[in-house]
């Protein structure tokens, strides 16, 4: 096993130099260019290659994942970002031309896209690589300079980030910042164009409140308590393998994970049991020696999720090792009352509940925060429908858990306490781009009407321009 990488910190100084250094060349940066841009993608693709198996190392250290549970979930994801942007950024950089009212006459109107500026991204760690440069990519895209911001828990992770960044771009273009809370906080009392951050719903309010000083537009891609809604119509063996997949990926640190899952209640015994069989093929009867099962990231997080485990409320699972920092995939009987039910469940553990009619699971949803994800298990269209138009969420599947995340054709976000804003693909590239409206006047003819001394032909023509 290799060893566990010291924490490192950076000093306030040095963040400072880098800080003022890309605001003085922020305006004649070559990523202004979208040449340039493509050539820094291809390069970050290129070393993202030749750095794969440090990478797949450092997933393995910090979060036990197998090669191909990092390549699923982080390397592939980043790779297929970059790929979209390379093929797609000449477009998306083009103005677009509008429809000019007659008003404006003689005149042209179009938007450009144009770079933020200087972006500050900050990334978690239970996906550590992919949050981390998945965002950066679609700013790069967009023309702008990144200071970034990885996790310093996930930390062997962070120190190939930092080469990669290193590797990849100059310090005026992309700066990586080594370091914990205090890095954190010093960063967010800067002056940025734009704040990216993921992580939890607590330290978005704060990353909010801080924005706020500097007037600056942030995405906040955060959590909350998504559900998994599972009636009477479904197909009840391919639904369990579906749940079964999305919740123990990266061992339940995933922020679109099936948070719980809500039931009808004459079919909670043969869901109980599928999902238990799922549980035996996909990870074995013994997931704590399974090599290829994820671990937690550290005993806080370890602690946390045992703690919501008891004898009285244990359906399956439950096992544990402290030393690996392992929970094995675990079911609970639960309640909206229940400890686990009042806050986001960040491990391995998955409570049931039950209901009688679809309205009522409506209701009960919604009485909680709006959350990421939900996921509806279905073969009733109309049932279907109704919870997708009655509940808030972010983004969802109909019949799978977690897939809508991988693809560069729709946003992924959140809104109120599960986020603000998204990304990917095109939307990513709007994200971190401003939209310049202009109207381009033509100097051979000026339409008086708009000039004092006004008059009652005037307002008569206005008012044939303007309705």
């Amino acid at each position: 096993m290799v060893e566990q990488a010291d924490k490192q910190s950076m000093t306030k100084q040095k963040i400072l130099d880098a800080y003022y250094a890309q605001k003085e060349t922020m305006q004649t940066s070559p990523l202004r260019t979208v040449d340039y841009r493509i050539k820094k993608l291809k390069q970050l693709y290129k070393n993202i290659l030749e750095l794969q198996e440090e990478i797949y190392t450092a997933l393995k250290i910090d979060l036990n994942k197998s090669k191909t549970e990092s390549y699923m979930t982080e390397i592939g994801l980043v790779l297929s970002e970059i790929s979209y942007m390379i093929k797609h950024v000449k477009k998306f950089s083009k103005a677009k031309r509008v429809k000019t009212p007659l008003a404006h006459f003689v005149s042209k109107s179009f938007v450009k896209p144009c770079p933020k500026g200087q972006v500050l991204i900050i990334s978690p760690w239970n996906y550590p690589f992919m949050l981390a440069i998945e965002p950066l990519v679609d700013a790069i895209s967009a023309g702008n300079v990144v200071i970034l911001k990885p996790s310093e828990t996930s930390n062997n992770v962070t120190k190939v980030i930092d080469k990669l960044i290193k590797k990849t771009f100059n310090e005026k273009e992309v700066f990586t910042v080594i370091g914990g809370r205090e890095e954190c906080s010093f960063l967010l009392d800067l002056d940025f164009d734009h704040i990216f951050f993921t992580g939890s719903t607590r330290v978005g309010k704060i990353v909010l409140e801080k924005s706020a000083q500097h007037f600056t537009s942030v995405t906040l891609e955060m959590g909350g308590k998504s559900p998994c809604i599972v009636d009477e119509t479904a197909n009840i063996e391919l639904a369990a393998k579906h749940i079964v997949f999305g919740k123990f990926l990266n061992a339940g640190q995933t922020c679109v994970a099936p948070d719980y899952i809500y039931c009808h209640k004459n079919i909670k015994d043969k869901l109980v049991q599928a999902i238990k069989k799922q549980i035996l093929l996909q990870y074995s009867s013994n997931p704590i020696n399974n090599d290829a099962y994820p671990k937690l990231i550290n005993k806080k997080q370890f602690d946390a999720s045992l703690k919501l485990i008891s004898k009285e409320n244990l359906l399956y699972g439950g096992k544990s090792s402290e030393e690996k920092l392992k929970i094995e995939p675990t079911l609970i009987k639960s309640s909206f009352q229940s400890d686990d039910m009042q806050t986001e469940i960040f491990g391995p553990v998955l409570p049931v509940l039950t209901f009688e009619n679809i309205d009522e699971a409506i209701e009960n949803i919604n009485k909680l925060s709006h959350s990421l994800a939900l996921y509806i298990f279905s073969s009733n269209k109309h049932i279907i429908d109704k919870v997708l138009s009655k509940c808030s969420f972010g983004g969802g599947c109909i019949n799978d858990c977690v897939i809508h995340i991988a693809t560069p054709y729709m946003a992924f976000g959140g809104l109120k306490q599960s986020g603000i804003g998204g990304y990917h693909g095109k939307v990513g590239f709007d994200t971190f781009s401003h939209k310049k409206s202009v109207v381009d006047k033509k100097t051979w003819f000026d339409l008086p009407l708009r000039y004092q001394p006004y008059s009652k032909f005037k307002l008569k023509m206005i008012k044939k321009f303007i309705k």
